[in-house]
């Protein structure tokens, strides 16, 4: 399962590596601090899927909630969105720490 985790996790952090390089060329292009937004990649990359996902949203339970979770989502640049995660999932699959501190008998 650590596998598992520490494979996605990295994933995640080198996708979120690549589009943060994405938007440090249009930035440098641009002159001033440039984020492109999940929206924005979501749209460029495939918009049917983006009305689905509000669509299928809308037909749960919680709909109000998770719409407004959805927008927020949204609006946060594109490589937070995967790197925060990919960071969290690579900590949660590393070894558990051994002990780091020798008593005086063993050194």
């Amino acid at each position: 399962m650590r596998l598992i985790l520490r494979i996605l996790g990295t994933w995640l952090i080198g996708l979120a590596l690549v589009l943060l390089v994405v938007d440090g060329t249009k930035s440098l292009g641009a002159n001033a601090l440039v984020f492109t937004s999940l929206a924005d990649l979501w749209t460029h990359l495939h918009p049917p899927s983006l009305v689905a996902v509000a669509g299928f949203f809308e037909s749960r339970f919680f709909a109000d909630l998770l719409d407004a979770a959805l927008k927020a989502a949204l609006g946060y640049p594109a490589f937070a969105v995967f790197g925060v995660p990919g960071i969290v999932l690579a900590l949660l699959g590393r070894a558990p720490r051994r002990e780091r501190f020798l008593r005086q008998d063993q050194i």
